[in-house]
């Protein structure tokens, strides 16, 4: 199965046996709009149902926001040779939740940012075969005190685990994202 990833309302959110607010105390805090804000690039691998890495991926991210809306343009290029782009638009409330669209996303992205945590659920349309398929995604987003960015997101069909995704992200200090 190919998956492409990367980076929504005023829920209050509780994913599983996790809720967004356990992190509210965690530092360091993270906030969306300041860590992809500029130059990024993340790293990541998408495990199967076995558990065996069936794709991996480096990425090249620019996140340039007004206010609290904001775009994170994302290019991807897999190990097979393949290369995707998403661009994510994200808009931001002042309690802490967001939205976020992008063209392969069924709808909006629900999410919630508190302490050094946040969290977002989304519906993802991915290309399986000659057509696509679509899937839940509950991501998680962890931020580490060394300034490193951990998400882990769980892929489901039917409520149905079929994969995960694993993506560590870093500021960087070069330009914009590299278009096709």
């Amino acid at each position: 199965m190919k998956t492409r990833h990367f980076p929504g309302s005023n829920l209050l959110f509780d994913f599983g046996a996790q809720s967004v607010e356990a992190y509210a105390a965690e530092t360091p805090v993270l906030d969306l709009r300041e860590y992809m804000s500029g130059a990024l690039t993340a790293s990541g691998v998408f495990f199967g149902l076995s558990g065996r890495v069936e794709r991996r991926f480096v990425a090249d991210m620019r996140g340039d926001w007004n206010g609290n809306t904001g775009t994170l343009d994302e290019r991807f290029r897999f190990a097979d040779g393949e290369v995707g782009d998403r661009c994510w638009t994200l808009t931001f409330a002042d309690d802490g939740t967001f939205v976020a669209t992008a063209p392969d996303v069924e709808g909006r992205a629900a999410g919630r940012q508190r302490g050094n945590a946040a969290a977002m659920r989304y519906r993802l349309r991915v290309p399986r075969g000659n057509g696509e398929i679509v899937v839940g995604m509950e991501d998680w987003f962890y931020l580490l005190h060394d300034g490193t960015l951990i998400n882990k997101a769980r892929m489901s069909k039917f409520g149905l685990k079929v994969g995960e995704l694993v993506v560590s992200f870093r500021k960087t200090s070069t330009g914009a994202v590299a278009k096709k």
